[in-house]
């Protein structure tokens, strides 16, 4: 009788154990989920009960990869990776990113209205300057006149910021066109635009996003929403 109530009482504790373990493994695995989700990797509890031991052991999920400008997913060899985003509406401003590189931003309170660009080293994928013009209340002749300064080789970006195209005329929108551009002889009033180009390129540019101003589709009163656009340059080779 007696070693029968040692083995009924062995058998309640190991039962009880395995509930208490199991449980202890349900809430581990929720707690420090959530404590470490904000740090891009969790840690899983594996208990595994045997006849004298438990054994726990842990599991850590590596960071997702991040790719150089937040770009979906990496550049092959010699391209350089960018981002840019327009304006949004008269409020935001446009954002280019080159190779982790922010060129252009509102917080780096270097963008304007009208049209915003950027010019990169298409051999290095170096900066080389920032500008934007005023294509509202400014005059075209000082963007035409930056537009034939660029040199061959030159990699330029372009986004638009509230209204980028008032302004524009025949020669200036000749010039832009001349760098890849397909949609700048369309682009108008409060449209929304970004586009990615060189000097000296020979075929029209795979990289130019435009969405037309209408009040119809507009996602903001009187602006289109902002485009968004993402790739790899090719490095200019010699």
């Amino acid at each position: 009788i007696g070693a029968a109530k040692l083995l009924v009482v062995v058998a309640i504790f190991l039962l009880t154990f395995y509930v208490i373990s199991q449980v202890f493994e349900i809430k581990m695995d929720a707690n420090l989920g959530h404590i470490f989700e904000k740090r891009y990797f969790s840690v899983k509890l594996h208990v595994v009960l045997t006849g004298k031991f438990c054994f726990i052991s842990a599991t850590k999920a590596t960071k997702p990869p991040r790719y150089k400008c937040g770009i979906s997913k990496a550049c092959p060899e010699k391209h350089f990776a960018f981002k840019m985003a327009s304006g949004a509406a008269n409020v935001v401003g446009p954002k280019i990113c080159v190779e982790d590189n922010v060129l252009m931003s509102g917080v780096k309170n270097n963008v304007g209205r009208g049209i915003n660009v950027a010019l990169v080293n298409g051999k290095t994928g170096e900066a080389l300057d920032t500008k934007f013009f005023d294509m509202w209340g400014g005059d075209v002749a000082p963007f035409i006149e930056f537009l034939k300064s660029i040199q061959d080789g030159t990699i330029v970006l372009m986004g638009t910021y509230d209204d980028g195209a008032t302004k524009l005329n025949e020669e200036a929108r000749k010039l832009i066109a001349e760098l890849g551009s397909t949609s700048i002889t369309n682009l108008g009033f409060r449209d929304n635009w970004v586009f990615c180009g060189g000097k000296g390129i020979k075929t029209k540019s795979p990289f130019e996003q435009h969405i037309k101003n209408n009040k119809d589709t507009n996602k903001y009163e009187g602006w289109p929403e902002v485009v968004e656009m993402e790739g790899c340059i090719p490095q200019k080779q010699d």
